[in-house]
């Protein structure tokens, strides 16, 4: 079917989710029903009824009963939609049907994967087969990685503008972060050690930050697994729990880029916690904690409204330019990450794929590869982002 003929623009799989609820409600309140042809879908029809009623989304956006466990089904939403938003994870579980479907029949697709071996699978499974259908694939569409993988981008962007080369070493800190993360990414944790465990060839692609550069190996690592102190900074940083992911995002950033950031790129990622011992004690209590890795939230438990919006969070990304100035970039967020902002990112790479045929050709990408500075624009005008160059 070709996309002049499809009956949606957009199917949100997994609607009737905490954040599948989530991306629904913000496209029905962004987006008019003449200015966007969307669908919901979910296993359950009588699901998908009730929160549409509850979230007060127009009866013109249809309900899609859609079982990810049967091809045929998950075949017929992939033919009706131009760009399918998937919630449904964790994707390693149940998410492949779905990236095999789209990459085979040309329609371009976006999910929240934090879970890189199975990304790592995905490229080698249905990279070619993306390519020949047209279909863009982009993963890690939400709080992991879109403010990292596109500060980055900013950051490199403006050095090479401002003095013809790339900075080799980049340091993304988070320097404030409130909100949970989500019972998804949770789960999707919990199923990445479950399946290290049963496969330990597994460890291999999870340890390591080229593991989604098909082939290609740069220098050494910074592991940021330690606390440690930054000079340029004056603050003492901790291990980041989503660095395992958005590290691989970025290089893989690179690498589709065509090594924009140079075939020597070191990047790392960690966590301010402030100058002074109090600072270095907090760094030290962070490295330790694993109450993440324990916690038992479920995907569909989530915080209230009130906390969603009260949430935020500030990163910046810092380094040295080759003429030896510091430049510092950063991506500030108007929502929690784990779900307020997650579900707008999420809903506004769909539309930036949709109303951009041109951006990218068929594959697997990452956000800033794929769309980059269109996406940027989006996210500032839609989404509640801030993107700066604060020194530099």
């Amino acid at each position: 079917m070709s996309t002049a003929t499809k009956p949606f623009d957009i199917v949100v799989f997994g609607a009737s989710g905490y954040t599948g609820r989530l991306v629904a409600e913000y496209l029905a309140a962004e987006y008019s029903d003449a200015d966007l042809k969307w669908a919901m879908a979910g296993r359950s029809l009588e699901k998908l009824t009730a929160v549409r009623a509850e979230m007060g989304i127009s009866d013109a956006v249809a309900l899609l009963a859609i079982d990810a466990d049967n091809p045929d089904s998950v075949a017929q939403m992939v033919d009706a939609s131009r760009v399918v938003i998937t919630t449904v994870g964790p994707y390693q579980l149940y998410g492949d049907a779905l990236v095999k479907q789209c990459a085979e029949r040309g329609t371009d697709y976006v999910d929240l994967s934090g879970e890189p071996s199975w990304m790592h699978e995905t490229i080698g499974r249905y990279g070619e087969a993306a390519k020949a259908s047209g279909a863009r694939i982009v993963h890690s569409c939400g709080f992991d990685s879109i403010p990292f993988d596109l500060g980055v981008y900013l950051l490199q962007q403006h050095a090479m503008a401002k003095t013809g080369q790339p900075i080799a070493t980049v340091k993304g800190r988070v320097r404030a972060m409130n909100g949970t993360f989500s019972g998804g990414t949770i789960a999707s944790m919990h199923a990445t050690m479950a399946s290290a465990r049963a496969n330990p060839a597994l460890i291999q692609v999870l340890t390591n930050p080229f593991a989604l550069t098909e082939g290609f190996t740069g220098p050494e690592q910074p592991t940021g697994m330690t606390p440690q102190y930054d000079e340029e900074l004056q603050s003492w940083s901790a291990p980041f729990i989503m660095a395992a992911i958005n590290t691989k995002n970025i290089h893989r950033s690179n690498y589709l880029l065509g090594h924009q950031y140079g075939e020597n790129f070191r990047y790392d990622e960690m966590l301010l916690t402030g100058d002074g011992d109090q600072g270095k004690a907090t760094a030290e209590y962070v490295a330790k904690d694993d109450s993440v890795a324990k916690s038992d939230l479920k995907p569909g438990e989530g915080p209230s409204k009130e906390e969603r919006e009260n949430g935020n969070y500030d990163a910046i990304f810092v380094g040295e330019s080759s003429e030896g100035e510091l430049m510092i970039s950063s991506v500030q967020g108007d929502r929690d990450p784990g779900y307020g902002s997650t579900s707008k990112m999420l809903a506004e790479a769909a539309i930036c794929l949709l109303k951009n045929p041109e951006l990218a050709s068929g594959g697997i990408w990452t956000p800033a590869a794929a769309m980059g500075d269109t996406l940027i624009e989006r996210l500032q005008e839609h989404a509640g982002l801030t993107f700066q160059i604060e020194k530099g």
